[in-house]
């Protein structure tokens, strides 16, 4: 049985939490992908202690579709660094594991040619 993993990252606005999520799910690399609002994340970046609102995405998917689904959000997101957490999912409901399999691709393709894939202006 494949594993399924839960990946996070925040975002600094709705929209782009939006269309992260979308791309993903489009795309095939993830089966679902809850936005959390309004969270509050206090953080040092560059010497100096931030204290922003964002937006928590977390990414229902399968293990094997880590690399994909952090490049789609590498190549969308405003961050200069955006934190892309992958954490295993030790035990789920067998009919969601089954859903997440269904819903998702087997294996990642390349993005070649899609809005956002590398190498496009």
């Amino acid at each position: 049985m494949e594993p399924v993993v839960l990946i996070m990252t925040t975002v600094g606005s709705e929209e782009q939490g939006i269309q992260i999520a979308q791309a993903v799910v489009e795309r095939g690399q993830a089966a679902c992908v809850n936005i959390v609002k309004h969270i509050r994340s206090i953080y040092r970046w560059k010497g100096e202690i931030w204290d922003d609102d964002e937006y928590l995405l977390m990414i229902k998917t399968r293990e094997s579709l880590f690399p994909a689904v952090r490049d789609t959000i590498r190549s969308l997101h405003s961050y200069e660094l955006p934190e892309v957490l992958c954490v295993p999912v030790s035990k789920l409901d067998e009919r969601v594991h089954g859903w997440i399999m269904d819903t998702t691709v087997s294996e990642a393709k390349p993005q070649a040619g899609k809005p956002g894939a590398k190498g496009e202006a």
